[in-house]
């Protein structure tokens, strides 16, 4: 039961990450590194923030 929670939990991530990654400049496909448990969305958002600060300064 707890592995099927993760998986939904997993994609409930991995579709949204589709579509905002490409407007940060990175690779749509990346998203998969949120099958991870937790590292790997924490990982993203984080390159993500990295991101969007540097666009902020242009």
């Amino acid at each position: 039961m707890g592995t099927l929670i993760w998986i939904l939990i997993a994609a409930a991530t991995i579709v949204p990450m589709f579509k905002l990654l490409p407007h940060f400049g990175i690779n749509q496909y990346w998203a998969f590194v949120c099958a991870l448990p937790i590292g790997g969305t924490i990982a993203l958002l984080w390159f993500m923030a990295l991101k969007l600060q540097e666009l902020e300064k242009r």
